[in-house]
């Protein structure tokens, strides 16, 4: 990570960074080389290319420089060291999975699913980022996960395309001049890359003698250009050496908790799509993860009523035409929300509300609903007393997700006696498990410690989901 050795202003009105590049200026080209080489015999084994991340540190603060290209590439090099540093993004915690099934179901035994589970960890500052683990379940559901290697991988930015619709949506939430901001959105096609928002823009501000809020509709189009963004991984590194850090501005203090589906969409195209949390210090909200391969993602902001708070989750298929998530809009109950285009997102139906005695606090989902023939099976977290999480369950028509056919009143999952302690005391979470053949293969969080997973007879749990309730 870049490492920037105080943002304060010293005595001397100017920065530390600029002092820290002086005082390396005045090295000799010998001492340079030597410490050179000792950073990189210490730290080189512990990245993929840490001479490639040396050069975009030393990019990112040449411009502090007067000539930066007079220096020698050892010089730029250390120079780029003194701006890094490592950052242990598990370092204070590791909880709240979600798992889905491999795109790469090659060369498995009969009867074993290969898979990708997403993890939360949480390092220095509290600050969450979102990591992969991948392995297999074999036919007798042994649960086997692939060895870590020694490092990890960061992406990089790539051109993206942006939607109009998103950009509507948020800037209709942020308010201002809708006048100027319709401008805009109307010189812009449905999918548009940067040139073109730049294109759009530049005409904008050649309005700014008859509009009065240019300055503040050009910030806003920018903002929401920093939040939708896509990144990619190097093509050689494996999907549980890649981790995705916070990357626009509704994020600047974590992304957490990824609630991972596979979606098909009505053509049968087929992706891998998962809403989480962004959190920028103040204000939390959901929005969409999507890859096809795990290896380049791309992120969009989400709009509507609905689409508010945390623990969003997509249905994996279209019902009836519309998309479908669960949604916890008022921070207490189940809901269900429903949209057009799987970016603006309205209020469709409450589906649950706090009523069992472990639950009383606050509802809500742990992951996308799991298609299964009974129905849509949701796996719910509840909150009770000394604010203990435990797993529950409901299920929902397949024709009609509105309609809740059963519901568990007891939890699924409560923590053990060797759950209980951890970075957040007492909770077991998850965010979505997988059907294995006629077993719920279920990764869930233990108080944001450690990673364990449950199998459950996905047949029983339908049988007493379906059963009449008893009498207290």
């Amino acid at each position: 990570m870049l490492f920037l050795p105080g943002r304060e202003i010293v005595g001397s009105r100017r920065s530390r960074t600029g002092g820290v590049l002086d005082r390396i200026l005045t090295l000799s080209e010998a001492e340079v080389g030597r410490q050179l080489a000792a950073t990189l015999d210490s730290f080189g084994p512990r990245h993929r290319d840490l001479a490639t991340v040396l050069d975009e540190r030393f990019a990112l603060v040449q411009h502090r420089l007067s000539d930066p290209g007079s220096l020698s590439l050892e010089r730029r090099r250390l120079a780029g060291a003194y701006f890094s540093q490592e950052y242990a993004c598990e370092a204070a915690a590791l909880f709240n999975p979600s798992m889905v099934a491999h795109p790469d179901q090659t060369g498995l035994p009969d009867g074993s699913t290969r898979f990708v589970m997403s993890v939360r960890g949480v390092g220095e500052g509290h600050i969450s980022s979102i990591g992969f683990r991948t392995g297999t379940i074999d036919a007798q559901d042994a649960v086997t996960f692939d060895e870590l290697g020694a490092t990890t991988a960061s992406p990089v930015r790539v051109p993206t395309t942006y939607s109009r619709t998103v950009f509507a949506h948020q800037i209709a939430e942020l308010g201002g001049d809708q006048g100027s901001a319709r401008f805009v959105l109307d010189s812009l096609p449905a999918q548009f890359v940067r040139t073109d928002l730049d294109l759009a823009l530049s005409r904008l501000r050649e309005q700014r003698l008859t509009r009065v809020a240019v300055v503040a509709t050009t910030e806003a189009f920018e903002r929401i250009a920093a939040c939708n963004y896509a990144i990619t991984f190097p093509v050689d590194s494996a999907i549980h050496e890649r981790i995705i850090m916070p990357g626009g501005p509704t994020e600047s203090h974590g992304v957490e908790d990824l609630r991972l589906v596979r979606f098909t969409d009505a053509d049968g195209a087929v992706d891998y799509r998962g809403t989480y949390t962004a959190f920028d210090g103040s204000h939390v909200v959901p929005q969409l993860l999507r890859t096809v391969d795990f290896r380049t993602f791309h992120v969009s902001q989400l709009g509507g009523p609905a689409a508010k708070d945390k623990g969003m989750a997509l249905f994996p298929r279209q019902v009836a035409g519309r998309h479908l998530a669960l949604s916890r809009w008022d921070r207490e109950d189940n809901s269900l929300a429903t949209s057009d285009d799987a970016v603006g997102w309205d209020a469709l139906a409450m589906l649950q509300t706090p009523r069992e005695a472990w639950e009383l606090i606050q509802l809500g989902n742990c992951g996308s609903p799991i298609e299964t023939a009974a129905g849509w099976l949701v796996l719910t977290h509840g909150v009770g007393p000394m604010r203990e999480y435990g797993v529950g369950a409901i299920l929902l028509d397949l024709d009609d997700p509105t309609r809740v056919l059963g519901h568990l009143s007891h939890p699924l999952l409560a923590p053990g006696a060797d759950e209980r302690d951890g970075y957040v005391p007492n909770v077991v979470y998850s965010c979505g498990g997988l059907v294995h053949h006629d077993t719920l293969v279920l990764p869930y969080g233990a108080s944001d410690a450690v990673i364990r997973v449950a199998l459950v007879d996905l047949r029983a749990l339908l049988a007493e989901l379906l059963s009449p309730p008893t009498a207290a």
